[in-house]
């Protein structure tokens, strides 16, 4: 694109005399801009997810100023506009079910504006992969502003990972260790500051995946949220998104099959979220790259962990920034990334980190000096699930890996509620826990609950970890020897909603089996006699979910999104 009037898309509202370019400027003109605000400046969309019932984007008001003043620095005219907001800690039944909408929402919004580039405010973990899909669909410039985590928790004199520290202690409530004064003690420390969880947990991976992927600047996405350098970056994102429009930069051009694959690489050396799965696949489906669940194993299940951070660790995202950030991992991994990426900078990711420097071992390693081996994702399959399940090794107790127990089945959440604290309960450490109907369908919506609590009993021996597999989710923040998004899922009759109570489960990561020690001729008996749950959702947004959306392995996504349909100019509306 040449920086001339008419030139832009903004140009099909704004430029000519007739009725419906008056209208259109007119109308914008109650805001004040000057005349040349329409005579061939790019128009940038900043795409604001702020809401105050996301308390991790509750910034937002803020880094959208600034990155304001970089697009008017750069000759551009920022437009701010809203869209919805996913707060993972207080949206019921859980933010997942919203992705898609918000998706539309971004989409849709992008499309039927004069907007030539986009600037995408993200932060709680699913405004991340919603914003991009939504963007993705458009195919226009855009770059990604990270919100940034928290400050480190405090409590009595250490510091505490947000999610992390609450499973955990949550646990120790349960088991008698902890008092419940104590537990509501630490939630005064646990959120210090602005910004999303400071473990590495889906949002901290995904803001970290999207600078790998190339869509955000370089060093940018680790600030902490409360650092004067969170501003100065909005700002120069917003500096250079301006650019990015006049040199025809789009979102396909940055979101090629090896960005994907360098986000998969880095993914693992991080020790990233399980959800990155689901959240790269429906992004991948979006931009039209050809992108499998088995690439997640077969690019990274042998690549070391090289961050000390919780869960998988010890230290946090305030560390991680401080000790030099994703530049220094992604010179650390070296010929195991493409250069022969572009990111939103003109250049690959490789050559943006070939000068950064660590400033603390103790948080970032090196690929001979590691934290643990074969850190990334396990990619699981079997007969109980046949299209797939994933596991994350490096948050999971290393003797569990390999494991042969007796499963122990609730049907679902409510039953598993009802009767995992029963001093009753059959159960003892070497059995399997097992819960079904909580994936896309079933739930509906894919919640985090796979990181289910241990019964009490448990807990007592000193013991915090078993194997337990479910069609659920589990929040990046949580760890264990947890088996997740079996796929198909039990709602739609998948083998998960046939295994019945002292079945026999084997797991074996190395092997990345996960099998059900039923006969086949059982299987199919209990298959017969198995009906499909009731709908729960009669009308609206959720029963368009659930007629729609894909398996966990095909990330989640709708139907009928994937695909780009890019973002021509709509019919004029008068």
């Amino acid at each position: 694109m040449s920086d001339n009037k008419g030139s832009f898309r903004s140009a099909g509202w704004w430029s000519g005399t007739g009725k419906n370019a008056m209208l259109h400027r007119e109308r914008m003109r109650n805001q004040g801009p000057p005349p040349d605000m329409f005579d061939g400046r790019p128009v940038i969309g900043i795409c604001n997810t702020f809401s105050e019932l996301n308390p991790c984007n509750a910034h937002f008001r803020q880094l959208a100023e600034a990155v304001k003043r970089g697009v008017y620095q750069a000759g551009g005219f920022p437009v701010e506009f809203p869209t919805m907001s996913l707060g993972e800690p207080l949206m019921r039944p859980t933010a997942m079910l919203f992705r898609n909408l918000m998706s539309m929402d971004v989409e849709e919004s992008i499309r039927g504006n004069p907007v030539d580039g986009v600037a995408l405010l993200t932060g709680c973990d699913k405004t991340n992969p919603a914003s991009l899909m939504g963007a993705a669909s458009c195919d226009l410039p855009t770059i990604l502003v990270s919100g940034g985590p928290m400050l480190k928790g405090k409590y009595r004199g250490r510091d505490l990972g947000s999610g992390t520290d609450v499973w955990r202690f949550s646990e120790d409530v349960r088991a008698g260790k902890m008092t419940e004064e104590e537990f509501l003690e630490v939630e005064t420390g646990m959120a210090r500051s602005n910004g999303f969880c400071m473990t590495m947990g889906t949002a901290s991976t995904m803001a970290s995946l999207s600078e790998a992927l190339g869509i955000a600047l370089p060093g940018s996405t680790t600030i902490p949220a409360v650092d004067s350098r969170l501003y100065l970056n909005a700002t120069l994102a917003g500096r250079r998104i301006v650019e990015m429009v006049r040199e025809d930069l789009r979102i396909s051009k940055v979101l090629t099959r090896k960005a994907f694959e360098n986000a998969i690489r880095v993914n693992a050396c991080i020790g990233g979220s399980t959800n990155a799965v689901v959240h790269l696949l429906a992004l991948a489906g979006r931009v039209g790259v050809d992108l499998d669940l088995s690439d997640f194993d077969i690019l990274a299940h042998d690549l070391p962990l090289l961050v000390n951070l919780q869960p998988s660790g010890e230290y946090l995202m305030e560390d991680f920034y401080y000790g030099g950030g994703l530049p220094v991992v992604i010179r650390e991994m070296g010929d195991l990334l493409s250069a022969d990426t572009i990111s939103v900078n003109g250049k690959s990711i490789v050559e943006n980190s070939a000068q950064a420097e660590c400033y603390d071992r103790k948080v970032i390693g090196t690929l001979e000096k590691n934290f643990k081996q074969r850190a990334g994702i396990a990619v699981l399959k079997g007969n109980l699930c046949p299209d797939g399940a994933v596991i994350k090794p490096s948050a999971a107790t290393a003797a569990l890996l390999q494991h042969r127990g007796r499963a122990v089945v609730f049907e679902d959440i409510d039953d598993f509620h009802a009767r995992i604290d029963d001093a009753n309960l059959d159960v003892d450490e070497t059995c399997v826990l097992v819960l079904k109907g909580a994936g896309p369908r079933g739930y509906p919506g894919f919640p985090e609950l796979g990181n289910l609590p241990l019964p009490p009993k448990i807990l007592a021996k000193g013991i915090t970890d078993m194997v337990r597999i479910s069609d659920a989710r589990m929040s990046g923040t949580a760890y264990g020897a947890v088996v997740l998004h079996i796929s198909p899922e039990s709602s739609v009759g998948g083998p998960l909603a046939l295994v019945q109570n002292g079945d026999t489960i084997e797991l074996d990561v190395e092997k990345r089996r996960l099998h059900l020690d039923v006969s086949d001729a059982e299987l199919e008996k209990r298959r017969a006699a198995w009906q499909p749950p009731e709908p729960q959702y009669s009308r609206g947004y959720a029963k368009l979910y659930v007629d729609h959306v894909l398996q966990a392995d095909k990330g989640a996504d709708f139907d009928f999104l994937v695909g780009q349909s890019g973002a021509p100019i709509p019919r004029h509306s008068h």
